[in-house]
Order: structure tokens, then sequence, then C-alpha cells
């Protein structure tokens, strides 16, 4: 009787672990197909020598996002059209060359301080700063040797979404800039075809700070300029700037004006108002917008629509102001990715961020940094197909 027992516990015992063996087995199968792979290649050699790598993030629908160690820079995006076709909608370069040799901030990411500090100066806790100033006699995009042109450490995340986590020692007077600033930027490609940006920073002494990405967008896949696509921004109000395109102090209304975009129309419909001093000022649209939200909400910032292509790209942040710039710069010098030449009004960016000059204009929201705080801030920009 008890060899019977002990045969049958036996048994129990084997048909058990088997089960067990057989779900641990398809629980690994599921998390292996789930999780989704980042590929590592060489994208080129800085002149130090130091490698450069540029990192693929896919999702699930077939969505492709391309990132450089070097300054951050998304270098391709692709999105589908209304026939499920993907094609890339960011500018750039084919190879690390371009971005090397002179590029205006293509797909970076911008700091220490995104946008213009006029004449390159500010006053933080009665101390006198000067920066590098490379615009105008202003400083842009954190100078001359922003974090755009920097070698950032990276860590590959491979969840079932797939991200990128990107780190960087921004040290005591680099660009004139106070403190040793830790920087962390994290991209995370979504299954449900969005890009989320995650930054964040800590300092050792009070600092400003304002990062953000200057990714420029062209939902046409590069065929033809960007007049045609159809833009909506969430914002009554929007930044004055004088000739050096430094804000005014002024927060003026949109209403009745060429910067009104609270409903969807084409950006030919304005640019070319030559009769609007804002327009003649900035060649263009080269303006910060303040958002219509509250404080450190995750909301609704833009939409930009594509009818030929149906592509629509809708972005979200916690940022309380976006730059809307279209390019106004562009000549025709730069080739770009596949030989296409970039023209005046080839590309928009939507740059979530601060109100540009914020550490000299106090009325503005503060942009101030101080130690044992966490600057955190986070924009999505996500892609979806109108038919």
């Amino acid at each position: 009787m008890k060899s019977v027992n002990l045969i049958f516990l036996a048994f129990g015992f084997m048909f058990l672990q088997n089960c067990k063996s057989k779900t641990t087995e398809n629980t690994q199968s599921k998390d292996d197909t789930s999780v989704q792979k980042i590929e590592k290649s060489v994208f080129g050699k800085l002149p130090d020598g130091q490698t450069v790598d540029l990192y693929t993030l896919k999702n699930s629908n077939g969505m492709e996002v391309k990132i450089s160690n070097y300054g951050g820079i998304i270098t391709h995006w692709t999105a589908p059209d209304k026939d499920g076709k993907y094609e890339d909608v960011v500018m750039g370069y084919d190879s690390l060359a371009g971005y090397l040799a002179a590029t205006p901030y293509f797909g970076a990411i911008v700091g220490r301080f995104g946008n213009r500090i006029a004449k390159g100066k500010f006053t933080l806790e009665g101390k006198n700063y000067v920066l590098a100033q490379n615009s105008n006699g202003n400083s842009l995009h954190g100078g001359v040797i922003g974090y755009d042109k920097v070698l950032w450490n990276v860590e590959p995340l491979e969840w079932a979404e797939s991200a990128l986590k990107l780190t960087y020692l921004s040290k005591d007077g680099e660009e004139g800039f106070p403190g040793n600033v830790n920087v962390t930027v994290v991209y995370t490609l979504q299954n449900d075809n969005s890009l989320k940006i995650d930054y964040s920073a800590t300092t050792d002494k009070t600092t400003v700070i304002n990062l953000t990405n200057h990714s420029y967008f062209n939902l046409a896949g590069m065929k033809k300029d960007i007049l045609d696509h159809e833009v909506t921004i969430n914002a009554d109000r929007f930044l004055p700037v004088d000739k050096g395109l430094i804000p005014t102090g002024e927060l003026r209304s949109v209403k009745g004006s060429v910067f009104d975009f609270t409903k969807s129309i084409s950006i030919e419909k304005g640019i070319n108002e030559v009769k609007d001093e804002q327009i003649k000022l900035g060649g263009g649209y080269d303006h910060a917008w303040v958002l219509n939200k509250k404080d450190n909400e995750l909301s609704l910032a833009a939409t930009v629509l594509e009818k030929t292509s149906g592509r629509k790209m809708t972005v979200m942040t916690t940022e309380p102001a976006v730059q809307f710039y279209t390019s106004n710069f562009m000549d025709g010098s730069i080739t770009g990715k596949g030989g296409v030449r970039y023209t005046k009004r080839f590309g928009l960016c939507l740059e979530t961020e601060h109100y540009p000059d914020s550490p000299n204009q106090t009325a503005f929201p503060s942009v101030v940094l101080k130690p044992k705080e966490t600057y955190s801030t986070t924009t999505v920009y996500q892609f979806s197909v109108e038919k």
C-alpha cells in the first residue's frame, strides 16, 4: 500500500513539475516576444576619436526612432500615412559628418537653457553671470557647445516599450552657467505611436535650466514644404519679440491676429503677412505661445495635420509654453537625408519649454533650480492618421 502511495506521489510530483516547466516556458516566451529590442550601430567618430553610436527604437506597430548619443539627436523618425506607408518625418543628415559640420540643432537635446537669453547675461542670487554669446549678441540654446554637441552616456531600457536613458554631467561654469548639473533624458517609444520624452536634473549650486528637443518635422515625408500643414496651438496668448527676437515682456492676445491658432489653420495663411510687425521681425513664426493649462499638468500643446498623407501629430507637455518655428533661416544651402535640399519653410519645430529670456524677466515663470530640488518635465509627441 505504501509503495502504491509512493508511486502516486512520485507521479503527481512529476506532473506538477512538468506543468510548472511548461508554464515557465510559456511565460518566458511571452515575455521575450513582448520585449522591444534596441539595435545599436556605429554612427561615426568625433574628431578626438570617440565613437558615436546610433540606437534604433521600434514599437509593435513598426514605428522606428533612431537616436544618437551625440547630442541625444533624433536622426530618423518614421510614421505611417493613411495607406499605412511609413516614412521619415524629421529633418537631419545621413551621417554624423553633417551634424558635426554645421546644423541648426536638428533633432537635438538643447540646454542648459533652450531658446534665447538676452545679451548672454543674467543675475542670480546677487551674482552676475556672463554666458557664451552665439546668436546676434545673445545666448542661444546653451551657447557655443551646448547639450546638442556633447557625448551623452546611454543605457538602453528594453521593456514592453523600448526606451533609451541618456545622462550627462554639465559642469559648473560650462558655457558660463553655474552649478554641476546632472541631467537625465529618457526617450520612450510607446505602442500608441508616441514618443515620450522625460527630462530631469539636479544641481549642487543654484542655476537656471530650460530643456527641450529641437526636432524639425515635415509630415509630408520630405516631399514638399510645410506651408499646407494645418496647425492648432492651445494658447490664447503669445510672446511678442524685439528685433533681437527677445520677448518684450508682454503676453499678447492672439485674437484677431495671424498668431491665432486656437482653431486649425494652414501655416501659409499667416506666415506671409508681411504687414504684421512680428512676422517681419521673426522672418515668419519664431515665437513662444503661452499654453492654456494648469501648472505641471500633462496637457495639449499643439496639433499638426498634413492632409495629403493623413498624418497627424499631437503634442502634449507639462511645460508652460511652446516655441513654434518655421525654418525661417533655411536657404537651400543644407543638403539633408537622401540628398534633399532644405529650403525655407521646409520643416517646423514645436519646442516645449519655459519662456525665452526667463532669467531676466521676473514676471515669467521661474527657471531657477536649487540644490536638493529636482527639475522634471515631460513631453509626448503622438502620431495618428486622419483619412
